[in-house]
């Protein structure tokens, strides 16, 4: 193969301590490599003063399964009414709040992402979350399985299993359904909601399994450690959405007793109950928490206004949330008592007191979290707003005199019951970086990816620079995945198949004994199709290559 030289560029690296250094990249057989000695290379792009950076890593995007699929099928008018093809090699997909498979590639690969990770796959549905991420051309893909509210984790946990046993038994589903990671959400509290419990506190106990979310927390997170799963415990924690849910917050954090966290889409858990309204800001509070403990990462969740859709697996919020749907109507959903899912379309409005106050807190924790490498950046697509909205998303960030702009138009009350306006904080191209490429990367355990030295996966996104972030960050110069030219300005002009990021930790056997006789007893599937397999998943992803990431979790570090 021969060899292509992105010549003077400014390149961000972050990974390498690398701050804009002015320095070329060259590229062989997909990967980045040292220069060749004596040898030019046989290509080069003149890149001069343009920002170099890894391709885009988006670690919480709900991009594949059953509710995202419901939540497509709850809105045909958003599919109707926005645009389809932008270019002639794309096929017919479209959507805003929650787009096609088709559209979500393009959308990414437009924007410079070349990875996106699914963060709540039940293993009942495996199959058809893989499908889904598959159909999804250019971008790399993974998920995390849900674990923590079905009913034989909650069984074994409340009999009193020896914690090997349920150990073996988390490390039997991620590789079955070949996840990335392990998803909790709201612990216990999905099968709680069943029982017709509509609240269940950290400390909280469920009112037929007498466990609590502590309880939950503690095992899901301990067993991840000793399997050397790399991506912690992604925790969805309890009472999202609700007044006053920053003592939960909290309560989650010292949960972990110092084990490996993250927090995700924090914005809808940092709320406090002062005020007149009994709604108000505790971003500072939670921001505090995550500086003193290094064990801990967030993604925010960012709220952007307009029409959205939400999806989450969190039955019992959803449930409630459904009187403020917007369209009227909205879909509940289970499978195999596995877990759960609510859809429910929303819009965010600006003159809204409480979703503008959603938008600032969300501002808030971006900015007030230290280490750059704790926090990435999100929407929760689609639940606080559509992915398309990062360039924007990001020109808040490093722009407070348009942050104020945005801040000006907004519910009169919002400004003077937040910290935001004090906030002069703006994140440098570093920074960004950091939140879109190295510290995902980092957080998910890919070692060749998110960044831009000798054996990286050559993904690599090219800005041309302007003061206005937003158009910067929307439409890179040229964005390449694996060598492979995929846009150019904004236009897609290759399609390749994406990869699956999974881990495959090591357990005892002997469990599936345990999971046979229960499958047997209580679940429609056979026990001997449960389990899919290396040959099947590259069918899944449409001969996409297979990504095992190494069980042997990278050490967290405080910065550069």
């Amino acid at each position: 193969m021969s060899t292509l030289r992105l010549h003077g560029g400014r390149v961000f690296d972050p990974q390498h301590g690398i701050d804009g250094k002015r320095a070329d990249l060259y590229i062989r057989d997909g990967r980045i490599i040292d220069e060749p000695p004596g040898s030019p290379a046989e290509r080069e792009i003149d890149v001069g003063g343009m920002v170099v950076m890894a391709g885009g890593i988006d670690m919480h995007s709900h991009i594949g399964g059953g509710k995202v699929n419901l939540a497509r099928m709850l809105l045909p008018e958003d599919h109707r009414d926005r645009p389809g093809p932008a270019g002639p090699l794309e096929l017919a997909s479209c959507g805003g709040c929650t787009p096609g498979t088709l559209a979500t590639g393009y959308r990414y690969a437009q924007m410079g992402y070349t990875a996106a990770f699914e963060p709540a796959m039940m293993a009942s549905n495996a199959r058809q979350t893989h499908f889904e991420m598959g159909d999804t051309p250019i971008i790399d893909h993974g998920a995390y399985v849900m674990l923590g509210n079905d009913e034989l984790f909650l069984r074994m946990l409340a009999e009193g299993t020896d914690f090997e046993r349920i150990r073996d038994y988390v490390g039997w589903t991620i590789n079955a359904s070949k996840a990335l990671g392990v998803k909790v959400v709201n612990p216990g509290g999905i099968s709680a909601f069943k029982f017709n419990q509509r609240k269940l506190d950290v400390d909280g106990h469920h009112e037929h399994y007498r466990i609590s979310p502590r309880d939950v927390l503690r095992t899901l997170g301990r067993a991840l450690i000793e399997l050397r799963v790399p991506h912690p415990l992604h925790i969805h924690a309890s009472n999202l959405g609700v007044p006053g849910n920053i003592e939960s917050t909290l309560a989650t954090i010292d949960a972990l007793e110092g084990l490996p966290g993250h927090l995700t889409h924090i914005q809808f858990h940092s709320y406090g109950a002062d005020g007149p309204r009994k709604f108000s800001s505790a971003a500072l509070r939670v921001t505090e928490a995550v500086n003193a403990n290094p064990n801990i990462s967030i993604d925010v969740g960012q709220i952007i206004f307009g029409q959205t859709v939400t999806a989450s697996g969190d039955t019992m919020m959803q449930v409630k949330n459904a009187d403020f749907a917007q369209p009227r109507k909205w879909i509940g959903a289970d499978i195999e008592c596995d877990a759960g899912c609510g859809v429910v379309p929303f819009r965010y409005r600006e003159q809204s007191y409480v979703n503008a106050l959603q938008w600032a807190i969300g501002l808030e924790v971006f900015l007030t979290v230290r280490n750059p490498w704790q926090v990435t950046l999100t929407t929760d697509h689609p639940n606080g707003g559509p992915f398309t909205s990062y360039p924007h998303l990001i020109r808040l960030l490093m722009d407070k005199s348009f942050r104020d702009e945005q801040l000006a138009r907004l519910h009169p009350e919002v400004a003077a019951n937040c910290a935001l306006p004090d906030i002069r904080r703006e994140l440098s191209l570093y920074e960004i970086a950091v939140l879109t490429r190295a510290g995902p990367a980092r957080l998910l355990g890919l070692r060749d990816r998110g960044h831009l030295g000798a054996g990286a996966a050559a993904n690599i996104a090219i800005y041309r620079e302007d003061a206005n972030r937003e158009t910067m960050f929307s439409a890179p110069e040229y964005v390449f995945k694996d060598g492979t030219l995929v846009a150019r300005a904004g236009q897609i002009v290759a399609a390749p198949a994406g990869g699956t990021h999974f881990v495959e930790p090591e357990y005892d056997t002997g469990i599936e004994k345990t999971l046979r006789k229960y499958s047997d007893q209580h679940l429609a599937l056979d026990f001997g199709n449960a389990a899919i397999g290396h040959d099947e998943l590259c069918s899944c992803c449409r001969g996409g290559r297979l990504l095992p990431a190494a069980c042997d979790p990278l050490q967290r570090q405080d910065g550069a």
